[in-house]
């Protein structure tokens, strides 16, 4: 399975980042363009540890369970349900935008494994080094999809 972790994996990611442009429409989704690249940055900083968001009840009852789906071959469901502190409903500046969330995923893959949090994944509980790489690589896909690049 692809891994952000795999300098090729993230240069394919960061290529595809780049055939955006603001004016690119989702295939499913409420957020635009701009929204979805703020979102895959907040979520860029739970899994480097600058946010910590807490765990929600319903990652303590079905969490555990769920886990897999994070880190499986599968693609992520359409329109699945999102952390609330990343779920991005105000207007973004699509350029600045872009150039964090790239800034960010160059900076996860150069420090490599040891750079994840050690904090609980706010839906899925304790996450490895691997599940992260695999996890964060397939977030981005999804929504790269998303937005048909």
């Amino acid at each position: 399975m692809d891994n952000i972790f795999d300098v090729q994996c993230t240069e394919e990611i960061l290529n595809r980042i780049d055939k955006l442009n603001k004016n690119s429409q989702p295939k499913w989704g409420a957020m635009d363009v701009a929204q979805m690249l703020a979102h895959c940055s907040a979520f860029q900083d739970i899994a480097m540890g600058y946010s910590t968001p807490t765990r929600s009840w319903l990652g303590f009852v079905v969490g555990k369970v769920a886990k897999p789906i994070f880190y499986n071959d599968k693609p992520l469901p359409k329109n699945m349900s999102t952390i609330p502190t990343i779920l991005i409903v105000d207007p973004k500046e699509f350029e600045n935008e872009k150039n964090k969330l790239k800034q960010k995923i160059k900076i996860f893959q150069m420090s490599g494994p040891e750079s994840c949090t050690t904090h609980p994944h706010p839906f899925f509980g304790r996450l490895t080094p691997e599940e992260w790489g695999k996890g964060i690589f397939k977030h981005l896909d999804h929504h790269l999809q998303q937005f048909g690049v």
